[in-house]
């Protein structure tokens, strides 16, 4: 169930989408003043009624991927319970100057499961490589991964009202991204008190994700656009949902390995 949250975290939640028009972000962004090095949330995470564990956003620094310097980001869920243990990692790498994803890693361990994919992304060249796969498969222009997409999402000037459509998501048979912004609210979380964008992501995909109803996101309604609370309701379970606890500028102690 963690990986799927992970999931949802950069967009994923299925349902059908059409749209209307596409919303680039402003390319000449400085990235590293819009996601400052440090940048830290922290979620709490339930699954219905049960305590899940903790979440984690964070902007873990800057690295020269493929001779470019590129952002690295990581979103980390843990926790479980005597009988259940949850580590779930995803990071990313994407262009600072083209905001294009250049490596992008799922380290899951749930239980008794590990699963672990790893995809290196040229958007130079049009393809990308999974890692012990031989063979190649063609990207898109300017890719993004599931993380890299939610970190585009906030640079993106979002309408009450309005749809956006995007296809950009490095693999083509999961485009288009949908982004309807269904209206304002205002929210009081551990965190304190956000009046907020509320945004349902749409993306294509499969298994789990197609059980997935009203998908939900609340993000900052400031220039920040930080994500204080996600909600996805699945029919047959419960609802998973993310609160935000604490924005900081460093990793809390007890998650610091997430920063490496």
């Amino acid at each position: 169930m963690s990986r799927h949250l992970l999931i949802a975290l950069a967009l994923g939640a299925l349902s059908g989408g059409t749209l209307a028009a596409q919303a680039p972000a402003d390319s000449a962004l400085d990235l590293t003043a819009r996601f400052q090095v440090g940048e830290t949330l922290v979620y709490d995470a339930r699954f219905g009624l049960l305590n899940l564990g903790t979440g984690l956003m964070h902007v873990a620094g800057i690295d020269t991927v493929q001779g470019v310097p590129a952002m690295h980001v990581v979103f980390v869920l843990r926790g479980g319970s005597f009988f259940y243990h949850i580590n779930d990692r995803i990071d990313s790498w994407f262009g600072l100057d083209d905001f294009a994803s250049r490596r992008f890693v799922q380290d899951y361990e749930e239980g008794s499961s590990e699963r672990y994919t790893a995809y290196d992304i040229f958007p130079d060249s049009g393809y990308y490589r999974e890692e012990g796969v031989d063979t190649v498969a063609a990207t898109v222009a300017n890719p993004l991964d599931d993380a890299a997409f939610f970190y585009f999402v906030r640079t993106v000037e979002l309408e009450e009202g309005e749809r956006y459509e995007f296809e950009r998501y490095f693999r083509p048979d999961r485009n288009p991204v949908v982004l309807e912004v269904l209206g304002r609210d205002t929210l009081d979380l551990p965190a304190g008190r956000f009046p907020t964008i509320v945004v349902r992501p749409t993306i294509k995909g499969r298994g789990i994700l197609a059980e997935a109803k009203e998908p939900r996101m609340w993000l900052s309604d400031d220039e920040r656009r930080i994500m204080v609370q996600l909600k996805v309701k699945f029919a047959s379970i419960a609802t998973i949902t993310l609160r935000l606890r604490e924005v900081a500028d460093e990793l809390p102690e007890d998650m610091a390995d997430a920063g490496s």
